[in-house]
């Protein structure tokens, strides 16, 4: 699997300049392991990417072939092309070997359009942009703009591994909830409804009193918070309950399998890891409502009523 274009890249976690020489960076590195180590007060989570750092650009030796990878577009230590990852999905015909989910909407849009602005005005109006998805160009974007495109790919991330359950769930993506963020995705299936944002901050996340922090999370930004408004407002609005709130991020950002975003028994809201989440929507969570079969016949016609599109 390629790198998120949101994560840092060890240059960046080092504090230092591509074209830094090896002494400088050798006395970053050095620095940083001072700093963040924790039996002098500093952070595991910092300690561990700085000492991840270090191991992929430490060596000349492995520094040019981190270099190498990265402006042929791999990911060091992977065989995907970083640059094919991040681009749209070209549209394929392939044989229908089950049926499918339905899916309305068009997941990661908005960001895609948001994401080719941004990587216009960096680059300059002027400018000729052939491939704003080439991993160089990519990863030397600032930090905003990379972020935007990991959401995109994000919620298309999402949206397949829902598709891919086949034909007893139904997706809908970018719903607008009233005068709140909108939805990134609304799943209903056998086990309940979900009010579902994908996200994807590039780096490790952990819950804190109901809220998710993270090195790369806004200090604003309050992710479970802005989930929690806008599936009330689209309650509302639509007068159809959710089972319960996900919030769906890379597996590599969350240490458990599912965590809850809060330990009170009325907590509906769960963070889930990508890979889990088929599972998750198959089983149902402990303490969620299951929805009946013949519930979900009426839930879906009644939400095809309800649902506008951002």
């Amino acid at each position: 699997m390629s790198e998120s274009p949101a994560a840092a890249t060890p240059y960046e976690v080092l504090g230092v300049s591509p074209a830094a020489s090896q002494d400088d960076l050798r006395r970053a590195y050095r620095r940083l392991a001072r700093v963040t180590h924790p039996d002098l007060g500093g952070s595991p989570e910092k300690f561990r990417r700085v000492q991840l750092a270090w191991e992929r650009i430490g060596t000349p030796e492995d520094r040019a072939r981190y270099d190498s990878a990265s402006r042929s577009g791999t990911a060091p230590g992977s065989s995907d092309s970083t640059g094919r990852t991040w681009a749209p999905a070209a549209p394929r015909r392939r044989p229908e070997t089950k049926p499918r989910a339905r899916a309305f909407g068009h997941p990661g849009g908005q960001e895609r359009v948001l994401f080719l602005d941004l990587m216009r005005e960096w680059v300059g109006r002027g400018e000729d942009l052939d491939d704003p998805y080439d991993p160089v160009l990519v990863r030397s974007a600032p930090p905003e703009i990379r972020r935007t495109l990991a959401k995109a790919i994000a919620e298309e991330s999402t949206a397949t591994a829902v598709v891919e359950l086949g034909i007893g769930y139904t997706i809908w993506s970018n719903v607008a909830a009233g005068r709140e963020p909108e939805l990134d995705h609304i799943v209903l299936g056998p086990t309940g409804l979900y009010a579902v944002n994908s996200e994807d901050w590039g780096a490790p996340i952990r819950l804190v009193k109901g809220e998710i922090e993270g090195e790369t999370v806004g200090h604003d930004e309050q992710p479970a918070k802005r989930l929690a408004r806008s599936a009330r407002a689209f309650q509302k609005t639509s007068r159809v309950p959710f089972t319960a709130q996900l919030i769906v991020v890379p597996d590599s950002s969350l240490e458990e399998p599912v965590a809850p975003v809060s330990l009170g028994w009325r907590n509906q809201a769960f963070v889930v890891r990508r890979s889990v989440l088929p599972f998750v929507l198959r089983g149902g969570l402990t303490g969620g409502a299951s929805t009946s079969t013949i519930d979900v016949f009426e839930v879906r016609d009644r939400l095809q009523q309800a649902v506008r599109f951002v």
